[in-house]
């Protein structure tokens, strides 16, 4: 049995599909139940046996310091794909995302221990890779996190995160550690990556030449179970495809989907006014923050992952950002139309 966390998320959900396709008996946990039908829309992309395929999953409703209902999940489990996580970038959510992201990641590894898992796969981040010293050019898995950098809230709790997963190894839990870029895919057009889909589809006009990296959520899901399969154990993998400025990017989505492409570039003093006025606006008014210090920081850095790890170990051919932005707008004008 194969336990997934965050089944009905982005990377849970596309996972999911492709377990129980390849015959894998799978547990997965869920928060609500109104959470279930985004799972179920992922999988009506690959098939028109939706429920066929999704009725072979145990769900099981549990959150992540839900100790009781943890336990009843790992019963006869051998494999875990630990995808559950919070994410924000507001400052006000830091103990949120401490509670889900450590203390939850915790509770995970914790429990592997306790039920003799054989392997545990772990959905970081590149969030939660440091930047290396200032004349380093490539980040790759050995570069280093300083903790005294300004870091936003989501890297330092998936940081944290990795650290519960590292302590597991330590205590004898065979362990793999993914660091995917910014993951895109269908499925999900009002949060994460599908909700910037959605922008630009509707017109944005705003771009900033910031450097990161991007990847297909099929080649994150196809590589996740490949390093589960594998003799491969407690190593980490960046999973980038290509890297791309923010406008290069935004450009390739706006001319597959034939809209106006982003002409306004926002500069690094725009910004720091900006997330000024945002934290403003939240202070007085008590609106929920759009743009940190951090956040705004970032998309104007230059940050170059390398996947040669990954390549190397696994053979692995990543798809092209060209191709994976393609089927994500066909996806996308899909179900628009429906």
């Amino acid at each position: 049995m194969i336990l997934v966390t965050g089944g009905t998320g982005l990377v849970g959900s596309h996972l999911l599909y492709k377990l129980v396709e390849k015959g894998f008996k799978v547990r997965a946990i869920y928060r609500s139940k109104k959470k279930l039908d985004a799972a179920r829309h992922v999988f009506s992309y690959y098939t028109n046996q939706v429920e066929a395929i999704f009725s072979k999953i145990d769900w099981v409703e549990a959150h992540l310091n839900d100790i009781p209902a943890l336990t009843k999940a790992f019963k006869d489990v051998t494999k875990v794909y630990h995808c559950a996580a919070l994410v924000s970038f507001d400052p006000n959510d830091y103990y949120t995302l401490r509670k889900v992201n450590i203390e939850g990641t915790a509770n995970i590894v914790n429990l592997c221990l306790a039920n003799s898992i054989e392997k545990l796969c772990y959905v970081s981040s590149i969030a939660a890779i440091g930047y290396g010293e200032p004349n380093d050019t490539i980040i790759n898995e050995n570069t280093n996190w300083f903790p005294e950098e300004d870091h936003n809230v989501y890297a330092i709790t998936k940081y944290g995160a990795e650290i519960e997963v590292w302590r597991g190894v330590q205590e004898g839990l065979d362990a793999v550690v993914v660091n995917p870029g910014f993951i895109f895919g269908p499925g999900f057009w009002k949060t994460s990556s599908g909700s910037l889909f959605k922008k630009i589809y509707k017109g944005l006009k705003y771009y900033t030449n910031g450097v990161s990296g991007y990847v297909d959520i099929d080649d994150v899901v196809t590589i996740m179970m490949q390093l589960m399969d594998s003799s491969i154990k407690n190593e980490r993998y960046i999973l980038v495809s290509e890297n791309l400025s923010f406008k290069e990017f935004a450009t390739k989505v706006a001319n597959e989907f034939n809209v106006k492409l982003p002409y306004k570039e926002v500069s690094k003093i725009q910004l720091q006014l900006a997330w000024r006025l945002d934290w403003l606006n939240h202070f007085i008014r008590r609106k929920r923050r759009k743009l940190t210090k951090q956040l705004a920081k970032s998309i104007t850095e230059n940050h170059f992952y390398s996947n040669k790890k990954v390549i190397e170990d696994l053979g692995i051919k990543f798809k092209s950002t060209d191709e994976s932005i393609n089927q994500t707008c066909q996806f996308f004008l899909y179900d628009l139309e429906a």
